[in-house]
């Protein structure tokens, strides 16, 4: 029986790394937010004033709703490259992917009912469950069909809004949850960690719901599917050899994500424009990044300057998980209990340290360890525990 050894440095694709690791930092800088605030439940462009409005602009054009599609892309990405490595190996991809992925569920339910609701694992095991059923077509079609599943969908629904505005209105105010705003603030500013646990079930709830699945079956599943296309056509393998394809792709992207992102400040922020801004204009900009990412790691200097990103990347669920137990250790009342006492300005210098800390602590970690401590774990409840095999080799038993 063959080993199952880890993947070696040189084996590594380093720009899928990078992806990852840059993709965390956007996704920490839009869940900082709903750390310190009951983001879910108010009106951002006016609940946030002067100075504070202007960074949540910012957020709001280059960062929301623009993170979560690469970290998505790269996921289904990595599907692809683990795929081919188990079936060189000789190994059932099946049995090991469902595996890896419940685990993956299991970690995410423990991180959404006991550190934080909004969990992206959840989604992420119940997707990639899905994608399983679509690896077996090729690359084109994974592509063509994940921008469809994506792209048809959400312009019937931005359509749909846009028509249901005629006969009402179409304000964000009027979708201001007082009520769970001031009863959320008020829980994860004083509850105990009881309180603060049922209050996380309570708003995990409200977005994942079998409404909340459905949606992600166009949301997530598609960017998955994208991204799983482009690993078995070889897309960032190939970058050095494609950087046209990539410059065409990103003049392609970028004034368009840019135009639809900057529409809720041009025209003013409504129900629909908030949408066609979030799922259209979002997933553009963070092709947008990629092809910008890629484009750059093609030069070699660029390669070692991107370093630390990918050492983040490389650990991603463990830095994932480690922002959400920092974040709410500062903001919930059973740590420093600052919930609510921040400024957006605040919020997002302090995201930006804790990511810099973080990366830091991954490139020393990683000088040491082969995984990060979670991914550690994770891979012993994949995979089980070495045997020595024959010639004294290690192998992987699935137990």
């Amino acid at each position: 029986m063959q080993s199952f050894t880890p993947i070696r440095p040189e084996e590594r694709i380093h720009s899928l790394d990078v992806l990852r690791g840059f993709s965390l930092l956007g996704i920490l800088l839009v869940n900082m937010i709903s750390f310190h605030s009951p983001f879910g439940y108010y009106n951002p462009y006016e609940w946030w004033q002067y100075d504070d409005a202007t960074v949540y602009m910012w957020l709001d054009i280059f960062v929301q709703a623009s993170f979560y599609p690469i970290f998505a892309m790269m996921f289904g990405y990595g599907m692809v490259i683990m795929q081919d490595r188990i079936k060189k190996k000789g190994f059932s991809f099946w049995k090991i992917s469902v595996r890896r992925l419940i685990v993956l569920l299991l970690f995410g339910i423990l991180h959404a009912f006991l550190i934080w609701y909004g969990d992206i694992l959840i989604t992420y095991a119940t997707m990639g469950l899905i994608l399983l059923l679509f690896l077996r077509l090729s690359g084109p079609m994974l592509m063509g069909l994940g921008v469809a599943l994506y792209l048809l969908p959400q312009l019937f629904l931005s359509g749909l809004i846009m028509l249901a505005t005629l006969f009402g209105s179409d304000s964000l105010s009027d979708y201001i949850d007082i009520v769970n705003l001031q009863q959320s603030a008020e829980i994860y500013a004083n509850g105990t960690f009881w309180e603060i646990t049922m209050q996380r079930i309570s708003d995990w709830s409200m977005n994942n719901g079998p409404g909340g699945f459905f949606l992600y079956l166009f949301m997530i599943l598609p960017l998955m599917m994208i991204g799983a296309g482009a690993a078995k056509m070889e897309w960032l393998q190939k970058a050095n050899d494609q950087r046209k394809k990539w410059m065409i792709i990103l003049l392609t992207s970028l004034p368009i994500a840019l135009f639809v992102k900057l529409l809720p400040f041009l025209i003013g922020p409504t129900i629909s424009i908030q949408s066609i801004q979030d799922m259209i204009g979002g997933p553009l900009l963070g092709i947008a990044y990629v092809a910008i990412i890629v484009l750059l790691m093609s030069y070699r200097p660029f390669v070692k300057l991107l370093k630390p990103f990918a050492s983040a990347g490389r650990m991603s669920i463990t830095i994932y998980l480690s922002q959400s137990i920092i974040g709410t250790l500062i903001f919930y009342n059973y740590g420093l209990g600052l919930y609510g006492q921040v400024s957006m300005a605040t919020g997002t210098l302090l995201a930006l340290a804790i990511y810099v800390i973080q990366v830091i602590l991954a490139e020393i970690w990683l000088s040491k360890f082969r995984y990060g401590p979670v991914e550690k774990l994770w891979r012993l409840l994949t995979y089980g525990r070495q045997k020595k095999g024959r010639g004294g080799k290690n192998e992987i038993h699935i137990v």
